[in-house]
């Protein structure tokens, strides 16, 4: 079974022969999670970008994948892309990366020129910061959050430094980042961008599908989730989407490395599996029965208990464990007993769903 690594090993043809298709997406979508700090120029525009071949003949390349996951294969994908005929000489540039816990952002975005003359930019992901999983949870309640806002002006910034045509996309919260940005950016640089790609990314509030930003874009939408979505079902969806097989199971499918190529393209299945239906179905009507106020009581309260072990990544639980556990089950003694009395009646309405929704399925 081949993945996005075997694709960058077996595909020859340039992006004048072949043109760019969602597995190229995904690959640069992957690209994006590395840490490019000091090795990529940013959106400034101030130094000579440097391409893929250059990066990983670095002396300190090791830093690329610092604080990322699957490092192992982070290093054998670079290693493939620099020796690529397809990636090797795509130009990296314009990379920002903000994480502000004040205002619970985490953000960051990457422009890949091609060949072609044409330019990938990649809004990165949810990473292991926990500021980065509360911002995607912040989706449920807010009508925008930080790294949206942050996607427009990148977009619109970027923009101005390429003259070809744009893709923009991302893989999970880059892929909602890509769609939003498209909608709130300028007219002249909507105007250029060829097609946005979503990669099991989260949608967005009902009132946005009925806004004409939106519809001036619905078209160019490619919408990727695999068999078991769960990320890429959240929230709202009214664009169409494709099933790609992966060779995990269930939560697990949302690693790019998991998804199935054929030839050069994704391998397909008509639709998602019944348990990923049974599981999206549980949370979406779990999330209709609370009131926005509620939604952010109960996941800034979670957080709450999280942000008292002075953890910052998901990394960071594994250090000094017990102390962490007395200093979260602290943090949930200081809760005053209503809000306690709602997370917990909350967690149970979930779970009376989950009950409901699975003999919905089995019938």
């Amino acid at each position: 079974m081949r993945n996005i690594i075997d694709y960058v090993e077996m595909e020859k043809a340039s992006f004048h022969n072949k043109t760019f298709r969602g597995v190229d997406s995904l690959v640069l979508s992957k690209l994006a999670y590395f840490c490019f700090d000091g090795f990529v120029p940013d959106r400034e525009g101030g130094t000579a970008p440097v391409t893929i071949s250059d990066l990983a003949a670095k002396e300190n390349v090791e830093e690329l994948y610092q604080n990322t996951s699957e490092s192992s294969r982070n290093k054998k994908l670079l290693l493939a892309l620099a020796v690529s005929p397809r990636f090797s000489d795509i130009r990296v540039s314009c990379y920002v990366n903000r994480l502000d816990y004040n205002s619970e952002k985490q953000f960051s975005a990457t422009t890949f020129l091609l060949s072609d003359g044409t330019a990938y930019i990649a809004f990165r992901g949810t990473d292991s910061t926990f500021i980065g999983w509360k911002e995607d949870f912040n989706m449920s309640f807010s009508k925008t959050i930080p790294s949206q806002e942050e996607s427009v002006l990148y977009l619109d910034t970027a923009g101005r430094f390429i003259s070809g045509g744009l893709r923009i996309g991302g893989h999970s919260k880059g892929g909602n980042l890509a769609v939003y940005a498209a909608m709130k950016c300028k007219a002249e640089i909507r105007e250029r961008i060829m097609d946005i790609f979503s990669h099991d990314g989260p949608g967005f509030r009902e009132e946005v599908f009925q806004s004409a930003e939106y519809r001036q874009i619905k078209e160019r939408i490619r919408h990727f989730i695999p068999q078991s979505a769960l990320i890429g079902m959240l929230l709202e969806h009214h664009e169409k989407y494709v099933v790609v097989k992966s060779r995990r199971i269930g939560i697990m499918q949302h690693n790019p490395y998991s998804w199935l190529i054929k030839g050069d393209d994704f391998e397909y299945q008509e639709e998602v599996d019944h348990m990923a239906v049974y599981a999206n179905r549980t949370i979406q009507e779990w999330l209709d029965s609370l009131s926005d106020d509620k939604r952010e009581l109960f996941i800034d309260t979670l957080y709450s208990v999280i942000k008292a072990t002075d953890a910052k990544t998901f990394s960071d639980m594994t250090v000094d464990r017990w102390k962490k556990a007395r200093a979260a089950l602290y943090a949930v003694r200081g809760i005053d007993e209503e809000t306690r009395h709602f997370v917990l009646q909350t967690m149970h309405s979930l779970m009376v769903m989950a009950v409901k929704s699975l003999k919905m399925e089995m019938k």
